[in-house]
């Protein structure tokens, strides 16, 4: 019985562990690169609200979800939102003809290594795209929020 209890006290705070992050919770912070050599945390964009969007050029729902935030990101982007755009892409030529193609103005980061980047592996990402909404502290306050959830907020929010 103690082997047992002792197996699944260890399962519990693996898959704790080993979750992706919650609501509620400070988003793990990011730091990466961009196509102009510019460094940019996650961390040094609070006081903003930031949409933190996992996607790749061969994702048709994630190219689907790039054109309806475009125009949200331009309503709100002089009022204190950002998004923070992180490709999971292999081939960083397909990347950036998807940046061009959608016409993506916000920051976008390719972190080249696919699912197995640090980023992905921190965050624990497992489809895309994938999005967190985090509030002007950085705690995630949606996963995967729609752009009805998205605008709503940002209405509130950003006043």
């Amino acid at each position: 019985m103690k082997a047992l209890l002792s197996a699944l006290f260890t399962m519990v705070i693996f898959l704790t562990v080993n979750a992706q992050p919650k609501i509620g919770t400070i988003a793990p912070d990011i730091s990466l690169t961009n196509n102009n050599g510019q460094t940019i945390k996650l961390s040094s964009l609070r006081g903003k609200v930031v949409l933190v969007d996992f996607w790749a050029s061969w994702c048709m729902p994630c190219r689907k979800s790039n054109h309806a935030i475009l125009p949200v990101y331009n309503k709100y982007k002089n009022k204190g939102f950002e998004v923070y755009g992180i490709s999971l892409d292999q081939d960083s030529v397909a990347w950036q003809k998807a940046v061009m193609a959608d016409r993506i103005n916000w920051l976008q980061f390719n972190e080249t290594g696919g699912w197995e980047t640090n980023t992905a592996n921190a965050w624990k990402i497992e489809f895309l795209p994938t999005s967190f909404l985090l509030d002007k502290n950085g705690m995630i306050i949606s996963i995967d929020p729609g752009t009805t959830e998205l605008n709503k907020y940002l209405q509130q929010a950003l006043k």
